[in-house]
């Protein structure tokens, strides 16, 4: 069966809309303080991941204003050495990354 890489593009796009819808306006301190909340990002964050890495290699090579490795490389980090997650650079990649992707990849997926 061959995949389809417009699937896996609208999925990262619903899902950086889920992360922003989840975090966007957040205060910090609120971020901070909420261990759950941190862990449903870390998971969102994850699943970003997981979908860009199913995105075709020619693909992936065509849309290259894409991060694509920096996207794939966080979802292995969360993945693989999730006991060293930093809150830190999670709170910059949902906050910075995650908004100029959404914008890139609406650019990218059709609109339904």
């Amino acid at each position: 069966m061959e995949k389809d890489d417009g699937v896996y593009l609208g999925h990262m796009l619903d899902t950086t809309r889920k992360i922003m819808l989840k975090a966007g306006g957040l205060p910090r301190v609120q971020y901070e303080d909420d261990e759950d909340l941190q862990m449903v990002l870390a998971h969102l964050v994850q699943v970003l991941g997981e979908a860009a890495s199913h995105v075709s290699p020619v693909r992936r090579e065509q849309l290259s204003e894409i991060p694509w490795k920096r996207i794939i490389g966080m979802r292995h980090r969360i993945v693989h050495d999730y006991m060293n997650v930093d809150l830190e650079i999670l709170w910059e990649v949902v906050h910075r990354n995650v908004p100029e992707l959404a914008d890139a990849l609406a650019k990218i997926v059709p609109s339904e």
